[in-house]
């Protein structure tokens, strides 16, 4: 794991406005399902049965939830195509797009967390 190198503490100020944005990024993205949902449609637009198939484990009903406060957000664009039956389509918006950096710096974490667990459990 890597070491963070000596940097001066944040003043109070700074600390209070790294808080009110982490908070407020956290009540958007939270949930054990969100970021999930942005990587799954962000690869290419789906359908909801297929977002449902490539997310293991997420029931029909909190899929719709979060698509919906996604697509409130204006991270996911729901697109209601007149088909017999109608098909909806669910794509990443432009602005899901500025979340990749996130995404990626998350994932490399998680596989170091990963790592760092699976040590401890050896010794």
């Amino acid at each position: 794991m890597k070491i963070i190198e000596e940097q001066e503490l944040p003043t109070k100020d700074q600390c209070a406005g790294s808080l009110r944005n982490i908070i407020d990024a956290l009540y958007v993205l939270g949930g054990k399902w969100k970021i999930a949902l942005i990587l799954c449609i962000i690869q290419s637009p789906k359908r909801f049965n297929e977002i449902k198939k490539e997310i293991e484990g997420i029931s029909p009903k909190i899929l719709a939830k979060e698509l919906k406060d996604l697509e409130l957000n204006d991270f996911v664009k729901r697109t209601v195509c007149p088909t017999t039956p109608v098909s909806i389509i669910y794509e990443a918006t432009d602005y899901s797009h500025s979340l990749k950096k996130v995404i990626s710096e998350l994932s490399a974490w998680g596989g170091l967390h990963r790592e760092k667990v699976k040590e401890s459990m050896r010794k």
